[in-house]
C-alpha cells in the first residue's frame, strides 16, 4: 500500500507513533521560577473534581507556588472546598456552553485582568472534544509567557508547552489520568492520586439540622438517590428510580434520601412516590451540605453526574448509572458499581439521546440497580436474593 507521509494514520505504528510524538513539544520541568499559575477548567463541577489530582501536583511540584482557578460558575463553587486553590475567577468563555450572552466587552475585560495578574504560566485543562486554542490565544493576549494544553493540530506559538491530542482514536484514559500526564509533562508528579474536595465543620453541622428537621438521624444509616444530570441522555428513568426506592425501602428499613437542584423538585418527587422512608431533599442543600451528606451516606446511587465525582473524592461507595455518551468520567479510587447496557451508537457525546431509543440506560434493570446497590452496603446475600424475588 502506497503511504502518505503527510497522513499518519497512512503509516506504520512505530513511524505513527514518532509523528505523534515529534509533533508535540518536548516535556520540560517548569521550575522554581514559575509561582503564579493560571489554572483553566470552565466546563462543570465533575471536571474541576477530577482535576483536583493534577491541581495538587501542580502545587507540590515547587515551594510557594499559587494556583488561580479561571472556571464556569458551576465549577467556581466548587474552589473553596479545594486546598490547592488559592484564588477563583468565573468566566462565561464564549467557546464553551453556557447560558450567558455573548458579550464582546466581558471577554476583553477578562484579557485585561489575566494581563494584570501577571502568571507565570497558564495549564488549559480540557477534555478530549474541546478545543484549547481560545483559551490559549487568551492567555496569549494577556502576556502569560508559558502555557500548557493537550491540542490536536500544531498550536505553534499560541502554546509553548503541548501534548499531541490523541484521544480517542488511540484509546482514553480516565480525566484524572489525562490530566496528571499533562502536568508531568512540565515536571508536576505525584504519587498520590486521589480526588478531593474538603468537608467542612459548619457544612457538616448545618446538614445535622437539616436532617434533624426531616426526622432523620444524621448518624444512623441511610442511602442517597440522585436521579437528575444536566443532559437528559444521562438520566435513568424516573419511574425506575421510584421502583429502585421502594424495594430498597422495604428491604433495608433505612431512610432513602433523594436529592437534587431546586428545578429537579418535580423529578425528586416523582422518585419518592409515595413511600414513607424516601425523603425529597430536593433544593434544600447548599453544595458543602451535599457533600457532607455524601461523605455519611453507606451508597450513592445516581446518573453520572456531579454527585458521583463527590463521592469519588470521599471515599463513599457508589451505584453509576453511566449513560454511554463518553468513556471517561466513571467513579474513581472508590468502590463502586458502573451500570450500562452497551450499544453500538456508545460515545456519542450528546446531550440528547440521537438514537431516540435511550437504551443504554433503559436497558438497565431494576433488579440490576437494586442488586448493586445491595452488594455495596455489605447487606446480607439472602437479602439481595429476597429483594430480587420480592420482584
Amino acid at each position: 500500500m502506497k503511504r502518505d507521509p503527510a497522513n499518519p494514520s497512512t503509516l506504520p505504528p512505530v513511524v505513527e507513533a514518532h509523528a505523534r510524538k515529534s509533533a508535540a513539544s518536548e516535556a520540560r520541568d517548569w521550575g522554581p521560577h514559575v509561582k503564579r499559575i493560571l489554572c483553566i477548567r470552565l466546563d462543570n463541577l465533575g471536571d474541576v473534581l477530577m482535576t483536583t489530582p493534577a491541581l495538587h501536583a501542580l502545587r507540590g511540584a515547587q515551594p510557594g507556588r499559587h494556583l488561580t482557578l479561571l472556571a464556569s460558575r458551576a465549577g467556581k463553587a466548587a474552589a473553596p472546598f479545594i486546598d490547592a486553590i488559592d484564588d477563583v475567577i468565573e468566566y462565561d468563555a464564549p467557546w464553551v456552553k453556557q447560558d450567558a450572552p455573548i458579550d464582546t466587552l466581558a471577554d476583553l475585560a477578562m484579557r485585561a485582568r489575566l494581563a494584570a495578574s501577571q502568571f507565570d504560566a497558564a495549564v488549559i485543562f480540557s477534555v478530549y472534544s474541546q478545543n484549547p486554542l481560545p483559551a490559549a490565544m487568551l492567555c496569549h493576549l494577556a502576556g502569560i509567557p508559558l502555557r500548557l494544553a493537550h491540542c490536536r493540530e500544531n498550536p505553534y506559538g499560541l502554546l509553548t508547552d503541548w501534548a499531541q491530542e490523541t484521544e480517542p482514536q488511540h484509546g482514553t484514559r480516565h480525566e484524572v489520568e489525562r490530566q496528571l500526564a499533562l502536568v508531568a509533562r512540565v515536571g508536576a508528579r505525584t504519587g498520590d492520586t486521589r480526588m478531593r474536595f474538603a468537608v467542612h465543620d459548619h457544612d457538616a453541622e448545618s446538614l445535622s439540622i437539616k436532617l434533624r428537621e426531616r426526622g432523620v438521624d444524621p448518624h444512623a444509616p441511610f442511602i442517597i438517590v440522585h436521579p437528575g444530570a444536566s443532559a437528559a441522555s444521562r438520566r435513568y428513568p424516573v419511574e425506575r428510580f421510584a421502583q429502585v426506592i421502594q424495594r430498597l425501602g422495604a428491604h433495608l428499613q433505612w431512610p432513602i434520601l433523594v436529592t437534587g437542584s431546586r428545578g429537579e423538585s418535580p423529578l425528586c418527587r416523582e422518585a419518592c412516590g409515595s413511600n414513607a422512608r424516601a425523603i425529597d431533599l430536593s433544593g434544600a442543600l447548599e453544595l458543602g451540605e451535599l457533600a457532607a451528606l455524601i461523605d455519611r451516606a453507606r451508597v450513592l446511587l445516581s446518573n453520572n453526574s456531579g454527585p458521583v465525582h463527590l463521592a469519588s473524592a470521599l471515599g463513599t461507595p457508589v451505584v453509576d448509572l453511566y449513560a454511554l455518551t463518553n468513556p471517561q468520567h466513571m467513579p474513581w479510587q472508590t468502590p463502586h458499581r458502573v451500570l450500562y447496557h452497551d450499544v453500538p451508537c456508545r460515545w456519542c457525546y450528546r446531550s440528547v439521546c440521537p438514537e431516540g431509543h435511550h437504551a443504554c440506560l433503559v436497558q438497565v434493570s431494576v433488579d440490576e440497580v437494586v442488586s448493586a446497590v445491595l452488594e455495596l452496603t455489605e447487606a446480607d446475600p439472602s437479602l439481595i436474593n429476597s429483594t430480587l424475588q420480592a420482584s
